[in-house]
């Protein structure tokens, strides 16, 4: 039971997480990852080594801990963590293994001249009712998504149907349910976890699904990283035919219904969310804007399919911007970066719109920012991270 005191405390060890926050989280995860190796699977190693897990878990720690007595405040930060766990399958078991690794590494990173025992024992309540919060929605949406029609509960069994190459860095793989049962549909913008078998060690990784579910089979489409564990398997040795777990799809960055002309941008893989909110979009005539920025011709995927269809299709308008062009190949609207005075161009007239935009993290910063001066309302303005939740700003 969180008290009065409990909050108190917690709320008081603030600026200490403003200040060293990130290095509290990393000393967690050195913990934790080092002596319970059943929760490596859950984690994606290149973020651990690139700084962007840590950072990311140091600012809702810190978040939750501001707003301790005021969880409202918090805005989607809790729905997006729940997502993220209900796509890698976090189940009750990995939270005592959670909470034992923090309060140590609050004991061992402050010192226990900070960390006396009332702090501990207030970050321990703060963290049980965070705890049970998270682990009711979880398994409140567990068991929505078994008892929904082609739903499923943990992991369930997909076959490699077909794969294919849409860039020179980026490849699809169609995956068909292995029992031949119907598949749970989902709303556009939702990903998908999956699990493997690398060389013995088990891997999850969240994808996008792109394209919305059609004829029993599930799409992503995934870019070849420098170095990627995951997505070096995919491209290079999963082929037709093999076998690997789903769970059930989630996310809450999803294609709301509106009558709003509709603005998608993205920039690389990006794409792959924008790709069934553009089908959803089009079962309605709203007005579309389709902006994708790309390094250059060769890496850009999908564009003949998003061709075909702003041919079929007159409320959609495609814009294309790379950031280099030989002057080979289709033609693109903008060679450099995409930018204000160009972005102001392709927008409609208009700025009452809905605008979704994905991508690296600094082309998010920049879209930001230009939509904002561009007239188009902060609230209207959407987009989400592929990897740990990061500032913009």
């Amino acid at each position: 039971m969180l008290t009065a005191q409990d909050r108190a405390i917690v709320k008081s060890t603030v600026p200490l997480l403003e200040s060293g926050g990130e290095a509290l989280i990393t000393h967690f995860y050195r913990l934790m990852l080092s002596e319970y190796p059943q929760v490596r699977p859950l984690f994606n190693q290149a973020n651990q080594a690139s700084g962007d897990q840590p950072r990311a878990l140091a600012n809702g720690v810190l978040m939750y801990a501001r707003h301790i007595d005021q969880l409202d405040q918090l805005g989607d930060l809790v729905a997006k963590i729940i997502n993220k766990h209900v796509a890698l399958q976090i189940l009750p078991e990995h939270y005592p293994i959670v909470g034992t690794c923090l309060l140590r590494a609050i004991e061992e990173v402050l010192g226990s001249d900070i960390a006396t025992p009332e702090v501990l024992a207030a970050w321990g309540a703060a963290y049980g009712q965070l705890a049970d919060i998270l682990i009711g929605a979880e398994a409140a949406i567990y068991d929505q998504k078994a008892a929904a029609p082609g739903g499923w509960r943990g992991g369930r069994e997909f076959k490699l149907a077909a794969r294919i190459q849409e860039s020179a860095e980026i490849t699809s793989f169609y995956f068909r349910p292995v029992d031949q049962q119907p598949i749970l549909e989902f709303e556009a913008g939702q990903y998908i976890g999956i699990k493997l078998d690398i060389d013995g060690v088990e891997a999850r990784r969240n994808y996008s699904l792109s394209a919305l579910a059609q004829v029993g089979r599930y799409r992503i489409s995934v870019k070849r990283e420098a170095g990627g564990v995951v997505s070096n398997f995919l491209h290079d040795r999963l082929q037709v035919g093999d076998i690997v777990e789903l769970f059930p799809p989630a996310g809450e960055f999803t294609l709301t219904a509106s009558d709003k002309p509709l603005v998608l941008i993205s920039g690389g893989v990006g794409i792959t969310p924008t790709l069934p909110m553009l089908e959803a979009a089009l079962a309605t005539q709203r007005p579309i804007h389709f902006i994708h920025c790309a390094r250059n011709a060769q890496v850009h995927a999908f564009r003949g399919w998003v061709d075909e269809l702003a041919e079929q299709f007159p409320q959609l308008q495609r814009f294309y911007c790379y950031a280099e062009h030989d002057g080979q190949g289709p033609a693109v609207d903008h060679v450099g970066m995409l930018n204000a005075e160009v972005l102001e161009k392709w927008l409609p007239e208009d700025r009452d719109v809905d605008a979704y935009f994905l991508g690296p993290k600094g082309f998010m910063g920049a879209i930001k920012r230009q939509l904002k001066a561009l007239g188009v309302p902060e609230k209207q303005s959407r987009y989400e991270f592929f990897g740990p939740a990061a500032a913009l700003e």
